[in-house]
């Protein structure tokens, strides 16, 4: 199992078009083979930071997906990220 775990900071005025212009990348990874969640989202407290959280079955399905990452209007409008990948060899459900 493959976490992509993190955040991007955004200008704030930049926020709202930035996460309109994701929704196509998380209806393609959501129908994408091996993913078993995806979601970029709009922090609570903070205007500039987006949310990043993805679940993938393999590292083979995050590659076969990502492609080159963001567009690269999307690239442009990231002021700085913090996403790391995490290999998880074990896990336990705690609901649902």
């Amino acid at each position: 199992m493959i976490i992509v775990a993190g955040h991007l900071i955004v200008h704030p005025a930049d926020r709202e078009s930035y996460l309109a212009e994701c929704a196509t990348v998380v209806r393609l990874a959501r129908a994408a083979p091996g993913c078993h969640d995806f979601a970029i989202s709009a922090d609570l407290v903070d205007p500039s930071r987006v949310s990043v959280y993805e679940r993938w079955e393999s590292t083979a399905a995050v590659e076969a997906f990502r492609d080159g990452g963001p567009s690269g209007e999307q690239r442009a409008a990231i002021r700085s990220a913090s996403v790391i990948e995490f290999d998880i060899a074990d896990m336990r459900t705690l609901s649902g």
